[in-house]
């Protein structure tokens, strides 16, 4: 299996900017590996890799999750 990078580059959807993510310390589970990033003008980003249905859940959390079991 892949190593999930430690970080991701998005455009902030507020502001245009670049903003790194950074991949986030995960329980034991292997199937989803969380990412966040906040840019200079305050927009949150979230972002996951990993199973469909997981990463969907992640991502439909206002501040995300952290553990899901």
């Amino acid at each position: 299996m892949l190593k999930a990078p430690r970080t991701l580059t998005f455009k902030c959807v507020k502001c245009a900017k670049a903003v790194q993510a950074r991949l986030q310390k995960v329980s034991a589970c292997s199937h989803i590996q969380p990412y966040l990033g906040i840019c200079a003008c305050g927009e949150v980003k979230h972002h996951a890799i990993g199973q469909k249905d997981a990463v969907a859940s992640y991502l439909a959390a206002p501040e995300g999750w952290t553990h899901h079991h």
